[in-house]
């Protein structure tokens, strides 16, 4: 691949133009093939490029949106009146064939409903799902989904699931990854009538590495390489556990915060906790893909900083280079030609 272009909406996010536009210079530094269209406020985007020093925009188009999409508009809504708005404007861009990805930090549930509408889903493909990565013990890292994308699923919306992600991690993996099922225990006596047969089905599919059931604690231990579960398990999951990494860092910050001897110790006797609360840092895995669309959209935490949107940018990326929405139709297309005979 010679080239590539992502767009951007530049008006997403707590900080908007503020992250973004530094973010996508950084991401242009990184990655010499690529092109970005910033979506926005153009008088808002400039002052950010000057501010940057950057004054030629040869890999940079800026193209105006007066109306943004706040972020508590409901999905409905942002359907019925997304027109001109930077976000749509940059799915647009997708489903025109003028950009080959789209990463917006915007309001979570009006870019899931904008991207199936803009974009449609691929054959096969019940719901899209929102997957994450996420940190493990290891040096490797887990394929959790789906995130809050579809709060129900019957259990071959879960099995699609599964085959997405899948495709996605084993563009990342030496081996077959190995697929999971979340549930309230590893025997298989456990669970709902939902996870069962959809374990029945996992366990029946020769093109699916499946391991079985995996509990809640286990979901950082590096057991499996991707997990699945319904959006409404998916999104409590994720959520509760940023909460207590937040509740131990802030913890442990507040113990040493009131003696400068108790810092320079900690320093000096957890230098080891140091290096791996950095790998354990959740802007390193920012952006969660929306899988099983005609195109790549990855949605950005609305908080993220710079580092963090340009690890997004980065997710789109190689995406793109490795062509995920094909081979998710390709083996999808497999896998129900083998269910049928």
């Amino acid at each position: 691949m010679t080239g590539l272009t992502v767009a951007l909406d530049a008006m997403g996010g707590d900080f908007g133009p503020q992250v973004i536009v530094p973010a996508a210079v950084q991401a242009l530094l990184q990655y010499p093939e690529l092109k970005i269209k910033l979506y926005g406020d153009h008088s808002a985007i400039t002052a950010q490029l000057s501010l940057l020093n950057q004054h030629s925009y040869s890999r940079i188009s800026i193209i105006h949106s007066d109306l943004v999409i706040a972020d508590e508009t409901r999905p409905s809504h942002a359907l019925r009146r997304s027109q001109g708005t930077s976000m749509r404007m940059a799915l647009d861009a997708v489903s025109d064939g003028e950009a080959d990805a789209c990463v917006s930090a915007g309001n979570t549930g009006a870019l899931m409903a904008l991207s199936r509408y803009t974009l449609k889903q691929l054959p096969g493909v019940d719901r899209p799902a929102l997957v994450s990565a996420i940190p493990t013990h290891g040096l490797n890292k887990t394929w959790l989904l789906d995130l809050g994308a579809n709060v129900s699923c019957d259990a071959d919306t879960l099995f699609q699931f599964a085959v997405m992600g899948s495709v996605l991690a084993e563009q990342s993996l030496p081996s077959k990854p190995r697929v999971a099922l979340l549930n309230i225990g590893e025997e298989e006596i456990k669970g709902n009538d939902l996870v069962k047969r959809c374990a029945e089905m996992l366990s029946n599919s020769p093109d699916i590495h499946y391991i079985g059931y995996i509990e809640g604690d286990q979901l950082y231990a590096g057991k499996a390489d991707v997990i699945v579960c319904d959006g409404f398990v998916g999104n409590v999951s994720l959520k509760t556990s940023e909460g207590v990494a937040n509740l131990f860092i802030n913890s442990f910050k507040q113990a040493i915060s009131t003696n400068p001897m108790k810092r320079l110790l900690a320093k000096w006797l957890f230098r080891d906790l140091f290096v791996s609360l950095k790998k354990l840092n959740p802007d390193q895995y920012n952006g969660a893909s929306l899988l099983g669309l005609r195109g790549i959209v990855v949605k950005s935490h609305g908080r993220a900083d710079t580092a963090a949107f340009a690890n997004a940018i980065g997710e789109a990326v190689h995406e793109v280079k490795r062509q995920i929405p094909t081979k998710i139709s390709d083996r999808l297309e497999e896998v129900l030609l083998e269910r049928h005979y």
